[in-house]
C-alpha cells in the first residue's frame, strides 16, 4: 500500500543506517509493500539471520496526534510479550531496536489474508479459537504506571481513567479532522455527544490492559503445522497502534475476520484461555463506541497518508455504519 508516511531508503542507506546503530548491517532482498503506514523491508544481517527492518516515518511526516512516537509502542509491546511466560503470545523477536527502525525476526507462514481462501472451515474454526486464547493472554499485561491511553503518544492522551483517556483519543481525532478537514459525513458535536452518552458504561472499564486494536487477518500470520488442515498461528505483528484501555475493545478489529459474539469460536477460545466476556448491555455499547472511534480513525488517516478515493469512501462507510449502529442503541 502507498503511503505518504512511508520512508524509502536505498539498499546501501539501510545498511549504513543500522551499521551506525547497531554495528551490523544488511543486504536487502524486497521491500514488504502490505503496510499501511511504516516501511517493511526483508533483509538479510551480516551474520546470516534473515530479519525484516520496519522504518519509521520520516520526521517531518504529517502523522495523528496518536501517531507520535508509536514505533517506540511497539519495541515496548515487544519487550513485554517476550518477558510473558512461556511462548502463550507468538510474535517476532525484537532484534534491534532505535528511534528510526526496529529489527525483528522472520516469522514462518504467511499473513492470514493471504491464506485464508486455501484454509478449510475446521482449520478456520481451530485458528479463532487460538487467536481468542492469544488475545486472553495478551490482555494479562497491564500498564507500570497504572494509566489508560496510548504509552508512547502526549501526555493528554493518557489518564487515571478508561472514560477520560478514550474521551481525550477521540477529540484528537476530532482535532486532527478539522487540521485535515476530513469528510467525516457527521458533525464532531454528535461523536462527542455519543462518548459522553456512553460515559456509563465507560466507567465499568477500572484496570487497563494492553489492547493491540489492529488485529486483522493481515496482521496474523498462520502457517501449517504439519500434514493435512491443522495450521498454528506463528506470529502477532504491527503493534503500533496499541493501547492500554478495555480489552473488549480488541474485538472491533478480530471482527474483521469473523464472527465475534458470544457463541463464536474467537470467543470460546478467548474464555477457554481465561478471558472475561460478558455481552451485558453496556459492554454492548462499549463496543459500539469502539467501533465509531476505529471508523473515525480510518476516516480522518486518509488525508496525512494520502489514501485515493475508493478507500476513502470504504472508510467512511464503516464511519456511518457504526454511528448508525450506536444510535440504534438508544
Amino acid at each position: 500500500m502507498r503511503s505518504q508516511t512511508k520512508r524509502q531508503l536505498s539498499p546501501d542507506a539501510l545498511d549504513a543506517l543500522l551499521r551506525a546503530s547497531t554495528g551490523i548491517g544488511c543486504r536487502l532482498e524486497a521491500e514488504l509493500a502490505d503496510g499501511w503506514f511504516n516501511t517493511a523491508y526483508r533483509v538479510v544481517l551480516d551474520d546470516g539471520r534473515p530479519a525484516v527492518v520496519k522504518l519509521a516515518p520520516p520526521a517531518d511526516a504529517a502523522v495523528l496526534r496518536y501517531e507520535r512516537g508509536i514505533m517506540a509502542t511497539e519495541a515496548m509491546v515487544y519487550r513485554r510479550i517476550a518477558a510473558l511466560p512461556g511462548k502463550g503470545v507468538p510474535t517476532p523477536d525484537l532484534l534491534y531496536a532505535d528511534g528510526e527502525f526496529l529489527v525483528l525476526s522472520l516469522l514462518d507462514g504467511v499473513p492470514w489474508d493471504k491464506a485464508g481462501a486455501r484454509l478449510p472451515p475446521a482449520a478456520e474454526a481451530a485458528l479463532r479459537r487460538e487467536l481468542g486464547a492469544i488475545a486472553a493472554r495478551l490482555h494479562t499485561l497491564t500498564p507500570e504506571d497504572g494509566r489508560f491511553g496510548y504509552p508512547a503518544a502526549e501526555s493528554a492522551l493518557s489518564a487515571p481513567d478508561w472514560r477520560t483517556a478514550f474521551s481525550a483519543m477521540v477529540e484528537a481525532l476530532l482535532e486532527d479532522a478539522e487540521r485535515w478537514r476530513s469528510p467525516l459525513g457527521l458533525s464532531p458535536a454528535d461523536v462527542r455527544a455519543a462518548v459522553a452518552e456512553g460515559g456509563h458504561a465507560l466507567d465499568e472499564v477500572t484496570e487497563p490492559r494492553l489492547v493491540h486494536f489492529d488485529l486483522w487477518p493481515g496482521n496474523v500470520f498462520v502457517a501449517p503445522a504439519g500434514e493435512g488442515e491443522r495450521h498454528l498461528i506463528t506470529g502477532l505483528i504491527d503493534h503500533e497502534r496499541a493501547f492500554w484501555g478495555d480489552p473488549a475493545a480488541e474485538l472491533v478489529s478480530l471482527s474483521f475476520g469473523g464472527d465475534t459474539g458470544p457463541d463464536s469460536d474467537l470467543a470460546a477460545g478467548y474464555t477457554g484461555a481465561g478471558g472475561s466476556l460478558d455481552f451485558t448491555p453496556a459492554l454492548r455499547h462499549r463496543l459500539a463506541l469502539y467501533h465509531l472511534y476505529l471508523g473515525l480513525l480510518l476516516v480522518v488517516e486518509c488525508g496525512p497518508r494520502g489514501y485515493g478515493s475508493d478507500h476513502l469512501a470504504f472508510c467512511r462507510g464503516l464511519l456511518a455504519g457504526a454511528f448508525d449502529r450506536l444510535r440504534a442503541l438508544g
